[in-house]
């Protein structure tokens, strides 16, 4: 029968392990902690990534754009205090 699938059920379990793989030394749940306090991965697209090649070149141009919103949004401040 063409397209055919077969659904297995809870309890089967296929051993797609490989002999070579040792994994005796193992800690279960080493990086448990870390991995649920997240991380701050960004995936850059690439006409980004040609110029923002690392993370302090990024951190630089953000903190830049940081800082001139601060400044725009002080401008609107003082402006309306003006009118």
């Amino acid at each position: 029968m063409k397209g055919k699938t077969t659904k297995k059920t809870l309890n089967e379990e296929v051993d797609d392990m490989r002999d070579e793989y040792d994994f005796s030394g193992g800690v279960r749940g080493k990086y448990a902690a870390q991995y649920a306090n997240g991380t701050n991965l960004i995936r850059l697209e690439p006409d980004v990534l040609a110029v923002f090649p690392d993370s302090e070149s990024v951190n630089a141009a953000l903190r830049m754009v940081m800082r001139a919103g601060a400044r725009a949004a002080t401008m609107k401040v003082k402006m309306k205090r003006a009118s």
